[in-house]
């Protein structure tokens, strides 16, 4: 059977965009494979598979969308070897150009799998986690910082000259992280971040993703108290609390699991947080989700987000969820996070220490 080249529109695609996209620039497949590897290992057989002229292989949509993020902007060649610039460093004008070409590709995708009377069955998994195939809108919510702290920070004063609004976030690490990795897996859904006092009415039925826990996110706290969940956290009122999370047994008993904190000299540093990962039915419109994403701390907020964004854990992790909890609309995990030398270490949950607590419970 002679395989027709407009069957494979993708494969074409791609070798164009290598070949063509710069004609003053030679990119191999070799510097493709180097420059992709920075999120997940790639190799010349594996580019040389996507863009094969006789049985191309299909690439899964994060490989596109490190696709259209190197030839969204000539920064990626400026220099050898070349890279694979993270989304946030995109300009507008680079992201705009980013949305553009990854909506070409993955139509291309999806257009070359009908003709080959394939099912794109598999987007979910190949996408991962976060993406969401109803192509409805998409809410982060994050805490403000409380008053006395943006007091105490620079450029978060709205009438100086140098004000800069995302400092008066909370978990600002948490939100870049998630929301540049949000916006690649869903190129076609409008994905805002709000913080929790200024969301508007719509912005509850929307796909919800909350940042942060019940001491500064009131939005976290208002949807733990409609969810039936054995898991509670209890707030930090001052900065020298550590707090933690309650599991409430069948039994009616409760088990406190807190961060772990050493002092070295005259300060106290965080060596392990503890982290609550939940996902459900949004109890404002049962046909969108919601996401909790809440550390002790800011770091175990990153270091659970980072566990389904990580290249490295996030298929992993993702994974682990589906067989953990198979068919299920709602269900959660507290995890351990551990902070080596200041930086967050993303858990694996197919590891039973990273996991301390897990609901439902008993899921055959």
């Amino acid at each position: 059977m002679v395989v027709s080249e407009d069957s494979h529109r993708l494969a074409h695609r791609l070798r164009a965009l290598r070949e063509e996209r710069w004609p003053d620039v030679t990119i191999t497949q070799s510097d493709l494979a180097q420059a992709f590897s920075a999120e997940k290992p790639a190799s010349v057989p594996l580019l040389s598979s996507w863009e094969s002229r006789g049985k191309p292989k299909t690439p899964p949509l994060h490989r596109l969308a490190a696709y259209a993020t190197f030839f969204a902007t000539r920064r990626s060649v400026a220099t050898r070897p070349y890279r694979l610039l993270p989304v946030e460093e995109l300009t507008p004008e680079e992201l705009r150009h980013r949305d553009e070409l990854l909506r070409e590709l993955t139509d291309l995708r999806a257009a070359d799998q009908r003709q080959d009377g394939t099912s794109p069955v598999g987007d979910r998994a190949n996408r991962g986690f976060w993406y969401f195939d109803d192509r409805h809108d998409i809410t982060i919510v994050v805490a403000q910082l409380p008053a006395d702290m943006r007091a105490r920070m620079p450029y978060s004063d709205p009438t100086q000259p140098d004000y800069v609004e995302l400092y008066t976030y909370a978990d600002l690490d948490a939100l870049i992280e998630l929301h540049g990795h949000i916006r690649s897996v869903n190129p076609r859904s409008q994905v805002n971040f709000r913080i929790a006092s200024d969301l508007a009415p719509d912005d509850y039925t929307t796909h919800l993703v909350l940042l942060g826990g019940v001491d500064w996110n009131l939005v976290t706290r208002e949807l733990l108290d409609r969810v039936d969940l054995p898991v509670t956290q209890v707030a930090r009122h001052d900065e020298s609390e550590a707090g933690g999370f309650v599991v409430r047994t069948p039994g009616g008993e409760e088990r406190l699991y807190a961060p772990r904190l050493a002092r070295k000299g005259d300060r106290e540093v965080l060596l392990e947080d503890v982290a609550h990962f939940y996902r459900g039915t949004n109890p404002f419109n049962h046909k969108r989700t919601v996401t909790i994403c809440n550390g002790q701390y800011g770091r175990g907020t990153l270091g659970v987000v980072r566990a389904l964004t990580d290249g490295r854990f996030r298929d992993r992790n993702a994974e682990y969820l589906t067989r953990r909890f198979p068919g299920l609309d709602s269900y959660s995990v507290l995890t351990r996070v551990l902070v080596v030398n200041g930086r967050v270490v993303t858990p694996d949950w197919n590891l039973p220490e990273s996991r301390l607590f897990e609901w439902p419970e008993n899921t055959g």
